[in-house]
C-alpha cells in the first residue's frame, strides 16, 4: 500500500518498506531503497537493483571516472535481483526473511529512536559526535 513515497508491504512479523518515489510505476522499478522493519523493532536496510542497473552504472564510471572508471561495482547492501518490479523484489525479500539470509544480505540499522523526551534531552555536542562517530 502506498504510504506517501513508500510503499508498504505487511507480512507476519514484520513489514517490507520501499522507496521507488511517490507514484512510481511498481513493475517498473530497477533500483530501489528498502527496509524490512520487525515487530521487535530491528530494521534492515538494503538497496535492490536489477544487472541493467549494474551495467548502466559501470557505463556511466567509464566517462566518469567513478570506481576505476567503470571497473567495479560496489555496495554494502546491495542485492541483485534478476527483473525489475516491486512485486518479484517483495517474493526475493520474502524468502531471505524465510530462511534468514536478510541477516547477511541487508544492513542492521537497529530498532528505531524513540521520539520521547529522553532524546530531546540529548545535549547538542554529543548528538553531534553521535552522528559523525567522534
Amino acid at each position: 500500500m502506498w504510504d506517501g513515497p513508500f510503499y508498504r508491504v505487511q507480512r507476519d512479523g514484520h513489514q517490507i518498506l520501499f522507496v521507488p518515489g511517490e507514484g512510481a510505476d511498481l513493475d517498473e522499478v530497477d533500483d530501489v531503497d528498502m527496509w524490512v522493519i520487525f515487530e521487535n523493532g530491528d530494521r534492515w536496510s538494503g538497496t535492490m537493483y536489477t544487472l541493467d542497473v549494474v551495467h548502466r552504472d559501470m557505463d556511466r564510471w567509464r566517462q566518469t571516472g567513478e570506481c576505476l572508471d567503470g571497473r567495479y561495482h560496489a555496495v554494502w547492501d546491495g542485492l541483485i535481483v534478476r527483473d525489475k518490479g516491486i512485486p518479484g523484489m517483495i517474493e526475493v525479500v520474502d524468502e531471505l526473511v524465510r530462511n534468514g539470509d536478510y541477516m547477511s544480505v541487508f544492513r542492521d540499522v537497529g530498532p528505531e529512536e524513540p521520539d520521547g523526551p529522553a532524546d530531546q534531552e540529548r545535549p547538542a555536542d554529543q548528538e553531534g559526535r553521535a552522528e559523525s562517530g567522534g
